[in-house]
């Protein structure tokens, strides 16, 4: 076991955001690494949030943006269990994270669970008419169209675009962090952007 100094624990606690014990423990875990201490504290919030993700999500908070311009705004709505949690800096962070998210990358669904069934099927034959009248032989074509489609999901759903802050994680994963932090379910119901003229 390492012996863990407070200056690495003040790191991995700037780094990461986790309580003072959980980046003592995280540290001891890795020999005083702080960056693997980092990926330890994260998968361990990870599976912490896949723990959470039946329970029941009613509480919350309604956040939102507006461009300085006054030309964009944006509503979101974060559910959470508890009206606790709903008040703590970390869950007004992470929906002021989100607002900036859907204003900056103008997602059109939460999840990939909310494309309608026949948009879904459009696209994927356009992606498979395209890379068959490029020549491509059907099972070439078929991954091909599947890459596209998947790019298509990830640019169009909020939940798994890359975070504006930090492209390393999807917005998916920087709310699994906050519920690895927090205890909580935490649940994007929906969200609404405005822009003058669109």
């Amino acid at each position: 076991m390492a012996n863990v100094t407070t200056a690495q624990i003040k790191e991995l606690r700037e780094l990461s955001g986790a309580g003072m014990l959980d980046c003592r423990n995280a540290l001891n875990e890795c020999d005083g690494d702080v960056k693997a201490a980092q990926e330890w504290l994260r998968r361990k919030g990870m599976a912490k949030a896949e723990s959470k993700a039946s329970r029941n999500a009613s509480e919350g908070r309604i956040g939102c943006y507006m461009h300085h311009t006054g030309k964009l705004g944006v509503l979101v709505e974060l559910f959470c269990e508890t009206d606790f949690v709903a008040n703590t800096e970390d869950f007004k962070n992470l929906l002021d994270d989100i607002c900036l998210q859907v204003a900056s990358m103008h997602p059109t669904y939460v999840s990939r669970q909310d494309i309608p069934e026949e948009i879904m099927k459009k696209e994927l034959d356009g992606y498979m008419k395209a890379a068959m009248e490029s020549g491509k032989p059907q099972q070439i074509a078929e991954k091909m169209a599947q890459g596209q489609a998947d790019k298509y999901i990830r640019e169009m759903c909020l939940l798994e675009q890359p975070f504006v802050k930090d492209e390393s994680v999807t917005i998916s994963d920087k709310i699994k962090q906050t519920i690895g932090k927090l205890g909580e379910n935490i649940v994007v119901k929906r969200f609404c952007r405005m822009a003058v003229g669109e």
